[in-house]
C-alpha cells in the first residue's frame, strides 16, 4: 500500500490536525451543540480516529467499525446531539485530515500523487462507513427512546 507513509504522517501529526478540526468546529454556526463541548472532549473524539487511522483503515476491520460507530451513534442520540451535527463533524474531520496531507506538499512524483489519491479513496470509504453506522446506531436508539416514551 503506497499510502502507508501518509497514514503514518497523519497518526504522527494527530494533534495539529485535531487543532484544525476544533478551530473549524468552533467557527461553524450550524454546530451549536458541538461548539459548546470542551476542547478536551473534541480533541479526544478527533484523536480516536487520527491516532489509529491505520488500524481503522485495515480491510478486516469492517465489523469492528460497524460495532464501534453504531454504539457511538446510540450514545450521541442519548446525549441529544443533533444527528446533522454528528455527521457534519465527521465531514470536517475528514476534510481537515486530507487538507493536512495536501498542505505538506509531498506530492512531487507520479507515485506520490497516486499514494495521495489512494489515501483519499481509503479515507473516503472509511468515513462513508462511519457515517452510515453512526446514523444506523442513532436511529436504533431513537426508536428505543420513542418506544419507551410511548409506553408511559
Amino acid at each position: 500500500m503506497l499510502s502507508t507513509k501518509l497514514i503514518q504522517m497523519i497518526e504522527e501529526h494527530a494533534n495539529p490536525i485535531a487543532d484544525r478540526v476544533i478551530r473549524q468546529l468552533r467557527a461553524e454556526a450550524r454546530l451549536a451543540y458541538i461548539a459548546h463541548l470542551p476542547d478536551a472532549e473534541l480533541r479526544k473524539r478527533c484523536l480516536e480516529i487520527l491516532n489509529r487511522l491505520g488500524h481503522w483503515l485495515a480491510a478486516s476491520r469492517e465489523e469492528e467499525v460497524a460495532t464501534h460507530y453504531e454504539r457511538l451513534g446510540q450514545t450521541r442520540c442519548r446525549e441529544k446531539v443533533p444527528l446533522h451535527e454528528v455527521v457534519h463533524a465527521f465531514h470536517v474531520l475528514k476534510a481537515r485530515m486530507l487538507d493536512y496531507v495536501r498542505d505538506q506538499g509531498i506530492s512531487q512524483t507520479v507515485v506520490d500523487l497516486y499514494a495521495e489519491e489512494e489515501l483519499e479513496l481509503q479515507i473516503g470509504r472509511f468515513f462513508d462507513a462511519v457515517v452510515y453506522y453512526v446514523i444506523r446506531g442513532y436511529e436504533k436508539e431513537w426508536r428505543v427512546i420513542g418506544a419507551a416514551s410511548g409506553a408511559r
